[in-house]
């Protein structure tokens, strides 16, 4: 198996958590050292920007571009806010990451903050990552022990509370604005932008928003450089590592760090050790749950945003699910559409609404009752709910439905054709 360099997955060992004195031993807080004593905030924003670093929470914003739409220069109250809420289904990096080596993110929130001038910070992770929410505790007291958090911070004058937040669990708080409401107290639903967050985010101050593996890959662009960082990609256009969780119908389903832009082929043959069974390879979700479906002509496709995007599909969170061929491909939409249409905030009438008429269509197709105007209707549902959805979620729901329609539209008419599932 190919060997590739290690940063955020370096100190891992299946079972342990890296204290901070191994944490240290391995470099930690060396790049956070060299932001507070060599590097203006600017210096470290346009570092990060130079990078190359990409959100890895879903959306893929460049970071360091967000980071130059904040008011660092504003005085007053300002957030820098962690997004651990990590519920697609088939998405588990952040978790393993937490899990494994808290410090990282803990080191990259704080480079972050000085970056933008932010003193306080929150750490808003899922409700049900009990390891995950104990390791961070044990890391943040580490750290304000060591004098890394709270005030004059290695001694350079620059303060910084840092604070974990564990969230009440529904999907929607994975949405920024909705998490921002929720960390206030209030019913997590999505807040209308403009103003965006940088603008008026938390409690109505300026807030950046960033996921946990975003800001853990901050402490190591500042220790190897904005080029080095680029150069580990796979692909000239990429930039950095990424974790990928694969899981689904392989030989093995490790949550592992890869150059960003490998090929598929190589995450499920060689990673995964290829499709279980002795069966073949179906279909993929490469990016999670609300992303659109691959086939096997795209096995040789980087799993970098570009690429992906030019047939069709997104990397998203890099949760590479594989299916086998006997998976039928409108009951496995339908099961993520369920998740969907389960977990919408209600707030506007395309999710609200359009998601159950899609479970509704999708159920008559499988139970072998649908008829060709159910697919046209399919169809026109998802003309309907793309673009017009207050918030990402409806969207994102219509990842799998849009790639059931355009690579698997056979498998539909076959439904209805035979009056049964074909697979079943």
């Amino acid at each position: 198996m190919t060997a590739y360099p290690q940063l955020l997955f370096k100190n891992r060992h299946l079972g342990a958590t890296v204290s901070l004195d191994d944490y240290r031993k391995s470099g930690g807080y060396e790049g956070l050292a060299k932001a507070l004593r060599e590097l203006s905030p600017a210096e470290v924003r346009e570092t990060v920007k130079a990078s190359g670093l990409r959100g890895r929470g879903g959306a893929g914003f460049p970071t360091g571009t967000k980071w130059t739409f904040f008011p660092s220069d504003q005085p007053g109250e300002k957030y820098l806010v962690c997004n651990g809420d990590e519920m697609e289904p088939g998405t588990y990096k952040d978790r393993v990451l937490l899990e494994t080596d808290p410090h990282q993110l803990i080191e990259g929130m704080v480079i972050a903050a000085y970056a933008m001038q932010i003193p306080v910070g929150y750490i808003f992770i899922r409700y049900a990552y009990a390891r995950a929410t104990a390791a961070l505790e044990r890391a943040l007291a580490e750290a304000k022990a060591a004098g890394l958090l709270g005030a004059n911070i290695l001694d350079s004058g620059f303060a910084f509370e840092l604070h974990l937040h564990g969230s009440a669990g529904r999907y929607i708080c994975g949405e920024e604005t909705a998490l921002l409401n929720g960390l206030e107290g209030k019913r997590p639903n999505p807040r209308s932008k403009p103003p965006f967050p940088a603008v008026r985010g938390l409690f109505g101050k300026p807030t950046t928003v960033n996921n946990v593996e975003t800001l853990a890959s901050v402490p190591h662009i500042l220790t190897g450089g904005a080029d080095w960082f680029k150069g580990l990609a796979a692909t000239e256009e990429g930039s950095g590592t990424k974790l990928f969780g694969l899981s689904g119908h392989l030989k093995k389903t490790p949550c592992l760090e890869l150059p960003i832009g490998v090929s598929l082929r190589e995450v499920v043959e060689e990673h995964g050790g290829g499709v279980w069974k002795g069966r073949r390879f179906k279909a993929c979700l490469p990016g999670g749950a609300s992303t659109p479906y691959l086939r096997a002509e795209h096995l040789d496709t980087s799993l970098d945003f570009g690429p992906l995007e030019q047939v069709g599909s997104r990397l998203g969170t890099a949760g590479v699910t594989v299916f086998d061929e006997t998976t039928c491909m409108v009951a496995a939409t339908l099961n993520l559409s369920r998740f969907f249409a389960r977990e919408s905030c209600g707030w506007c009438t395309p999710c609200r609404d359009g998601l159950p008429y899609v479970c509704w269509l999708l159920e008559k197709i499988e139970a072998g009752q649908g008829t060709l105007d159910d697919i046209d209707n399919l169809r026109g549902q998802k003309h309907n709910i793309d673009g017009r959805s207050f918030c990402a979620l409806a969207m994102g729901a219509m990842g799998p439905v849009d790639g059931l329609l355009r690579l698997f539209e056979e498998e539909l008419i076959d439904h209805v054709k035979r009056g049964k599932c074909p697979v079943r």
